[in-house]
């Protein structure tokens, strides 16, 4: 592996992250909310986990494109605990950071449990 490869995964947290945040913010085909919905959390959800920084370690974020739950969106999804969670607002981003995040305490106000 060359080292720029190398420096771009450390920068990414490659091998460092607790947990990682999947969240469906501005697809291309929105569906599951209103776009302008979708951006206002995922812009919430850049700065907030900013702000924790070296306070947090090891948490990492995406934006999804679609998280195929095309339903009381934004929907997100957090690793490694396979935890889904609708309705992510910023409001509910914040319980979802502070909360599940960095407490590892599963918000389930907002958990998605497949039916079955």
């Amino acid at each position: 592996m060359d080292d720029e490869l190398r420096i771009a995964a450390k920068a990414a947290g490659v091998g460092q992250v607790k947990r990682h945040i999947f969240l469906c913010a501005t697809p291309t085909k929105p569906k599951c909310c209103d776009p302008a919905k979708g951006t206002e959390s995922w812009e919430f959800l850049k700065r907030r986990l900013a702000e924790f920084g070296a306070a947090a370690p090891g948490l990492l974020r995406t934006k999804a494109d679609c998280l195929r739950v095309c339903t009381r969106g934004p929907i997100a999804v957090v690793y490694p605990e396979e935890v889904w969670y609708h309705s992510c607002t910023p409001a509910v981003l914040e319980r979802i950071v502070v909360e599940h995040l960095v407490g590892g305490e599963i918000v389930e106000d907002f958990r998605i449990e497949a039916a079955g």
